[in-house]
């Protein structure tokens, strides 16, 4: 018998390890205890969000800490977080957000918190990612992807404490997402006490591998690519979580994830294969809950690197690219043709825009004029996880790779380990390669800034087509500083139209969010940024 693929062979020792790890778990745990058990597609990278750019790695670190302001559940509206209360000044640049009393800090074997959060705990987790001089900013790592990109290093003018429950931040200009960004995943915040304790003993690196947060559960147990272990914090200011044990059992492979649940031994999973989704809805105790997926699904061109610097070569492969083919036969009933970078149900979509056709002769015609009548040999990276805007990169590729082909571009698939892959793209080694997003926060700046401005555009940036273009870069600017929904819509529409004329990406497609819940779960809500939490949600027994 032919020996499985080492790859295979890892997927099926970490699928067997963590079914065991779980199994002693319940085995071992009281039977009262309400358990649920998410069957996760991978591990994160780390336990500092600040970093990450992941949902994988956000949704082990969102059950942790809490942050300022927070989003509805299974909504885009801001609701008070940790600040009860904030005021805005008339001109749009002073945020006062009054603080909480009396959150509660996560205990740990090495540390035991002496205060509640306070104004310090906020300051401590801005400043770790603006300034250079404190002692956290490169710990982990100094690429604080979101803060840059966002481009808050210079929108904030200062953060000030006013005193232990008031924290007032003063910015350069108006930002209308500012609030918005504030709840975002990347803004958790973490204990100044915790992380000064940790730097006088020398291991720094202790304040994001054995996290203590203000949020609903508080880490247990993590093995590596098998398991992470949660339980409740009784003294969560929200109030206790109603389940009592939270395990997130680490399984990349959808078609054991999908085995799991059918078993019961895990509740929840993500990112299904379309190709269960008949089984799936026939199956008396499953639920298969969807909603329009904020998102989106590309090909980035680094249009920094030959060939992809010439808008003619970009456009040449949009039409040698047959996008209807891609979707037909790996999103399935799952997704729609994407056209512009941000999605349908998304205020500001430029419905006006029409997509690239597919056409081979006219993409043959441009190569030519571009000066490549023979084509080129070029990379194509595709991701080696499922994402939610992406089913099947290596499958996708493939398609790309043949239909590239019959217009003279060679494409070599490349793919790396997912965090190698994400960060070397973000260094710009690509030449093509596919990424998408997942919107975190419900504003068109979220993709068309975070994504495409030239903040983002820096080295390890998520701008990963290294897209710096004036006459874009202008719109979303001004875009940010209005607060007038109607103008921000006419700047955006604009941006839009000229993103399709310069084509820094192929968008393939906007994908259906889909998660297969177990019956016995009760008030898990989809969350429109595709994240996975579990506060709120109940276990029937």
């Amino acid at each position: 018998m032919k020996p499985a693929h080492p790859a295979r062979r890892a997927r099926l020792a970490g699928a067997v390890l963590s079914t065991l790890a779980v199994s002693a778990f319940c085995a071992a745990g009281p039977l009262a205890a309400k358990t649920l058990v998410y069957c996760s597609e991978g591990s994160p990278e780390n336990f500092y969000p600040a970093v990450n750019t992941t949902g994988t790695s956000f949704d082990a670190n969102s059950q942790i800490y809490s942050r300022i302001v927070d989003f509805e559940r299974g909504g885009t509206s801001v609701v008070p977080g940790l600040a009860q209360k904030w005021d805005i000044s008339p001109d749009g640049t002073v945020y006062t957000f009054h603080l909480r009393k009396g959150v509660k800090w996560h205990n740990h074997r090495d540390f035991k918190p002496t205060r509640d959060m306070n104004a310090d705990d906020i300051i401590f987790s801005i400043e770790r990612q603006w300034k250079e001089s404190n002692p956290y900013f490169k710990v982990t790592s100094s690429n604080h992807s979101y803060f840059n990109d966002m481009g808050l290093p210079k929108l904030l003018k200062s953060v000030e404490k006013v005193d232990d429950y008031t924290v007032r931040v003063t910015l350069n200009r108006p930002e209308a997402p500012f609030l918005s960004d504030l709840a975002m995943e990347y803004a958790g915040i973490q204990s100044k006490e915790y992380a000064d304790a940790m730097l006088k003993a020398g291991t720094p690196e202790k304040l994001d591998q054995e996290p203590i947060g203000t949020g609903p559960f508080y880490l247990v147990r993590y093995v590596k690519d098998a398991i992470i272990r949660y339980k409740a914090f009784p003294q969560f200011w929200g109030g206790k979580a109603k389940i009592d044990d939270l395990i997130f059992a680490i399984t990349p492979d959808a078609s054991v994830r999908w085995a799991k649940l059918q078993k019961g031994e895990c509740h929840v999973m993500p990112y299904p294969n379309p190709a269960d989704l008949e089984a799936m809805r026939k199956d008396p105790n499953v639920k298969v809950l969807e909603q329009p997926g904020l998102n989106v699904g590309y090909l980035a061109y680094n249009t920094q690197k030959k060939p992809f610097d010439d808008v003619r070569v970009r456009k040449a492969v949009d039409m040698a690219i047959n996008k209807k083919a891609i979707i037909d036969a790996v999103y399935l009933s799952a997704g729609i043709p994407a056209i512009n970078p941000i999605p349908p149900t998304m205020w500001s979509y430029n419905k006006s825009i029409k997509d690239d056709p597919y056409d081979p002769a006219a993409a043959k015609k441009l190569l030519a004029e571009a000066g490549y009548p023979n084509g080129f040999t070029t990379d194509l990276w595709a991701m080696p996880v499922q994402r939610p805007y992406n089913p099947n990169a290596r499958r996708i590729a493939e398609l790309m790779q043949a239909d590239l082909d019959k217009v003279g571009i060679k494409a070599e698939i490349k793919s790396f380990e997912w965090g190698e892959y994400r960060k070397r793209m973000q260094a710009g080694e690509h030449q093509m390669g596919m990424l998408g997003w997942t919107g975190d926060n419900g504003d068109p700046d979220n993709f068309l800034h975070t994504l495409l401005g030239c903040d983002a555009a820096k080295t390890n940036g998520s701008n990963v087509a290294k897209f710096c273009y004036q006459p874009f870069e202008e719109l979303v600017l001004k875009a940010k500083t209005l607060s007038n929904v109607k103008e921000r819509t006419a700047l955006y529409e604009k941006a839009q139209v000229i993103f399709k004329e310069q084509s820094p990406w192929f968008t393939i497609a906007h994908a259906v969010q889909l998660k297969p819940v177990r019956k016995e779960v009760v008030d898990f809500k989809l969350s429109p940024f595709g994240r996975h939490t579990f506060y709120g949600v109940d276990i029937k027994e």
